[in-house]
């Protein structure tokens, strides 16, 4: 039965919570938008035209054939190495809150990290069919299927973007699992770089004011824990029902980036226990939509490509939800299809096209 009706499960899902996304992106933004701009429809006018250029990706992946990407896997690794490393050039490279983590093309700015990931994933469903053969061997199988996405793994890092970079890894881990390298191999890989992540985490101060703040909000509560307790006053606050659509106060400038990576935080406060625990279903028809399309499809790369976007998506907002309800230290990734970011949005609409297009080649044969 799931298995007819996938792509069903995936499309209303993900519509929902685009729609969602944009009644949710008003709300949380427009008191911000209107002290800033003067106009409190500002980011929720952009957010709808970063909708329109999603729905447009999403039509484009939709109707390009899956196995086409198989040829362009190697040229869009290169695409994602070529991007990241755009960002440290002067000129091209757009600083934010401390990092180089856009590229600034004049008439528009993109996230290149977001790019790399779904590149990546191609990447990896490309190695893993590849090698099929000869993924449990040490030399030829597991050391080519992670040196290389650990070239824009590292570039990320570099940025730095310690969230994004983590996010990557784990995901090209668990891809590299399900593609069958063996898990001592894998366990291996996780024991040696763990000194490594130390020596970063300590030697970056504002991760190491996360840690803290993660560890011990209240002890630094108008510094580096502000942001996680006005998240958990959010949650409080929400109850049941929530407050009311629009009604929520930690919006007002008590929130940071309440439309953008703590939008689950709002979704809280002002849809309460019945909001949240809707948003995490939709989340779940995506899991599921996306992992039976992986199950039931014929090619090797088709399993792979469709398990690591759905793992990408559903990956990204896991962390994200954890990191505002105080379960891990804050990463600063968006919310998939809900947050604000057009470069975020477009990526996982794109996302959602390849994998309803895995099923119309395959998954309901």
């Amino acid at each position: 039965m799931l298995r007819r009706n996938a792509d069903r499960v995936l499309i209303v899902s993900v519509l929902l919570l685009v729609a969602l996304g944009v009644v949710m992106v008003y709300s949380t933004s427009f008191v911000v938008a209107l002290e800033r701009y003067g106009d409190k429809y500002h980011f929720v006018k952009k957010h709808i035209l970063y909708t329109l250029m999603g729905m447009g990706a999403f039509f484009v992946a939709l109707k390009l054939p899956y196995r086409f990407y198989r040829r362009l896997a190697p040229f869009m690794f290169l695409l994602a190495v070529v991007l990241l490393l755009l960002i440290f050039v002067p000129g091209i490279g757009y600083k934010v809150g401390g990092a180089r983590r856009w590229i600034d093309a004049g008439i528009v700015r993109f996230q290149p990290s977001e790019v790399a990931k779904l590149c990546m994933v191609v990447f990896m469903a490309y190695l893993l069919e590849k090698k099929k053969d000869r993924v449990k061997d040490f030399y030829t199988g597991f050391l080519p299927c992670v040196l290389l996405p650990a070239i824009p793994i590292g570039l990320v890092m570099a940025e730095p973007d310690f969230g994004t970079s983590v996010t990557m890894a784990i995901l090209l881990l668990v891809m590299a699992f399900i593609g069958g390298v063996r898990i001592s191999y894998i366990g291996g890989l996780v024991l040696a770089v763990l000194p490594a992540m130390y020596v970063v985490i300590t030697n970056f101060d504002y991760m190491t004011r996360r840690i803290i703040a993660f560890l011990d909000p209240w002890k630094d509560p108008d510094g580096a824990g502000f942001q996680i307790i006005q998240s958990f006053l959010a949650f409080g606050s929400g109850g049941l029902s929530g407050v009311g659509l629009g009604e929520g106060r930690l919006k007002l400038f008590y929130l940071p980036e309440a439309h953008t990576d703590f939008i689950f935080s709002i979704i809280g406060e002002e849809l309460g226990l019945i909001g949240v625990t809707a948003v995490i279903a939709l989340y779940c028809g995506i899991l599921l939509g996306g992992m039976t399309i992986a199950r039931y499809s014929r090619e090797l790369f088709g399993t792979y490509l469709a398990g690591g976007i759905t793992l990408m998506l559903i990956l990204q907002a896991l962390i994200n939800m954890a990191v505002v309800l105080g379960m891990l230290p804050p990463k600063g990734l968006p919310l998939p299809f809900l947050s604000y970011g057009g470069t975020s949005l477009m990526v996982s609409m794109a996302s959602v096209g390849i994998l309803l297009n895995i099923y119309a080649e395959e998954g309901n044969r």
